[in-house]
């Protein structure tokens, strides 16, 4: 028996005995213990069928929630998926899928959005002459071959709805489809730690070179970065479509060869999306050294050119839907990609561009 103890009060108590020791079970007695289970075989899932069409062919693109084990074909989801994903994925029922918050149409909240310069009218309207620099005065035109002018077309900019209302209306869906992912507004590639840093974009590197964004045309990307600051966006809407998610349309006429918009997001390397589920990312730099090749990421930033679709390059129909193409360029020796118009655009027609316009390595044949 353990000798007694003196209390803080001069008398005397028993000292508690010591707990006992916790005795943990081997791993020969739980192996030993644990019941035995038939091994996972590929037999196991040929049951499976998808929820949508009722078929179970198609396994490597038949896909399982991990919250009620349903089966589904990545072309019968609605929006669709395009490549099966490496991680967690839940159907549409076990998603905490709420509906879709519509941002407020007022203009203190669009300012604030997308930082407008709070000093901008509305009444500033978007150039449309192609003979005005953004210093406001005209060019002069040099004296160049007939053959020559035929082969150099030039960016043009684009003209914005001259109603402030319908801009605003316009501004909102495009911050509705930015909120609902989860995403933060930038016109402009973004470098943040743990990335790939901004020296590290260099259009040296590039495999097999990069087109010099000329002079005249990158006045016209300055001016539609400055118009966009002055809250002149490019007259699109943003719409969502049970099939293809969230996609842009024209709200006005767009003439051919007009800049709609440069592809934002975060920069990153190529080596560490790989494995990647976000299927908007785009190509900036293809190096001669893999290690240098970089990706543009818009899953945290981005601008509109994350919400325009791409085409079936796969099919006839799929390719004639093609009224936007993707450039990249050597602008000030940095890689830089933009989405320009290919062809006359009416209102209310939907944009679409190859994907796979460099790589031809993204998974488009079940677009619709």
């Amino acid at each position: 028996m353990p000798p007694p103890v003196m209390s803080d009060r001069g008398t005397k108590r028993t000292a508690a005995p010591p707990p006992p020791a916790r005795r943990f079970r081997s791993m020969e007695e739980v192996m030993r213990d644990a019941k035995r289970v038939d091994p996972l075989t590929r037999e196991g899932y040929s049951e499976v069928r998808c929820e949508q069409c009722r078929l179970g062919d198609g396994e490597n693109e038949l896909v399982l929630c991990d919250g009620c084990d349903k089966g589904f074909h990545i072309y019968c989801l609605r929006p669709i998926v395009v490549r099966v994903p490496t991680g967690s994925w839940f159907c549409p029922e076990c998603q905490d899928s709420k509906p879709l918050t519509r941002f407020p149409i007022t203009q203190t909240k669009i300012l604030d959005f997308f930082r407008i310069q709070k000093n901008s009218t509305s009444e500033i309207k978007c150039a449309p002459s192609e003979d005005i620099i953004p210093d406001g005065k005209k060019r002069k035109r040099r004296w160049t071959p007939l053959v020559r002018q035929k082969k150099r077309r030039r960016l043009l900019p684009y003209i914005g709805t001259e109603d402030p209302q319908r801009r605003l209306q316009q501004m909102a869906s495009l911050a509705t489809a930015l909120t609902s992912l989860k995403m933060e507004f930038s016109n402009e590639l973004t470098y943040v730690p743990r990335m790939a840093p901004r020296y590290k974009n260099r259009a040296s590197l590039e495999k097999e070179g990069m087109q010099v964004l000329p002079k005249e045309d990158k006045e016209t990307l300055e001016l539609c970065q400055a118009m966009y600051k002055r809250g002149e966006c490019p007259p699109l809407m943003v719409v969502f479509d049970s099939c293809e998610g969230f996609t842009v349309q024209a709200d006005g006429h767009i003439k051919d060869m007009t800049l709609i918009t440069e592809y934002t997001g975060d920069v990153d390397y190529l080596k560490n999306r790989e494995t990647d589920d976000c299927d908007s990312m785009m190509t900036l730099l293809l190096g001669v050294d893999p290690a240098d090749s970089l990706v543009i990421c818009p899953d945290k930033r981005g601008n509109i050119a994350r919400f325009i679709s791409g085409i079936n390059n796969h099919t006839l129909d799929g390719r004639k839907k093609q009224n936007l193409k993707c450039v990249r360029y050597n602008v000030d020796g940095e890689c830089r990609a933009l989405l320009v118009a290919c062809r006359d655009i009416s209102p209310g027609e939907r944009l679409y561009y190859d994907y796979n316009g460099h790589e031809q390595e993204y998974p488009t044949h079940h677009f619709v």
